[in-house]
């Protein structure tokens, strides 16, 4: 455990970064104008119930949300109605097609540049429903002291073969990370939610330039793991990823 960690008092300065520029393109009509973040389920949206849990995270200090420029005005609109605790700010990335879409690293690096951010970051997916709290997560990086990703095991080699995999010591230090392997070398299979500490901004801001691919949150996972010491934090629930309309109506039904 660090030094800093051992310290009773000690937090994070951490904003919270959801990654939300995509179209959502898998759900045909009903995100060709409105975000699949804020789709309601329940009495609230896949959005909302996740900021309920990270508003109460005494480390986070505002929630920012990067968006595109056709739907930047409809997350004004919904942060304007909300009433968390920690300030709300919408980022507008300018594009406003999913084939000018900047991708989820560059959309990152984005919204760190145009508001000068040089805090911890957790940085989030805006398309999921989790059955734990990310005070968890966080808990993990401060015993850690170093930036962290997200694992759970996945028994399905298929579904393996799709996501970031990574190889992990006894003490869950990350040995390497693989995107969709064919051949996984493990079964622990990364989720898109991460934690970058300040002291490893620097790598962030320059992963892209120095050969980080733009498009997925996993890209920059893989990247970090190359160039810095991470860990990965073994979830202690599931999540639900709404990726298509279909799974989009199970969660209507499991969570409404």
């Amino acid at each position: 455990m660090s030094s800093r960690a051992r310290s009773g008092d000690y937090t994070f300065e951490m904003k919270n970064i959801v990654i939300a520029a995509g179209y959502a393109t898998r759900l045909g009509e009903l995100t060709r104008n409105f975000p699949k973040p804020l789709l309601q389920i329940g009495e609230s949206t896949i959005l909302g119930r996740m900021l309920d849990d990270i508003d109460r995270i005494p480390d986070i200090d505002e929630h920012i949300i990067i968006t595109n420029h056709r739907f930047a005005h409809i997350f004004e609109e919904w942060a304007a109605a909300q009433t968390y605790t920690k300030p709300v700010t919408i980022v507008d990335d300018g594009t406003s097609t999913n084939e000018t879409r900047l991708g989820a690293v560059c959309d990152l690096l984005f919204a760190m540049d145009r508001l000068l951010i040089d805090d911890d970051l957790l940085v989030v997916a805006a398309d999921n429903i989790l059955m734990f709290s990310f005070r968890e997560f966080v808990d993990f990086a401060k015993e850690k002291d170093s930036s962290c990703i997200m694992c759970h095991e996945q028994p399905s080699i298929e579904r393996l073969q799709r996501t970031g995999v990574v190889v992990l010591d006894e003490d869950n230090k990350v040995l390497n990370m693989e995107e969709k392997p064919q051949v996984p070398k493990s079964h622990w299979a990364v989720p898109p939610f991460y934690i970058y500490l300040k002291k490893d901004l620097d790598l962030v801001r320059h992963s892209v330039e120095n050969g980080c691919g733009k498009d997925a949150p996993g890209n920059l996972a893989h990247y970090m793991v190359d160039n810095t010491v991470m860990h990965a934090w073994p979830m202690t629930a599931g999540r639900f990823d709404i990726g298509s309309l279909d799974s989009y109506e199970e969660a209507k039904k499991l969570f409404g």
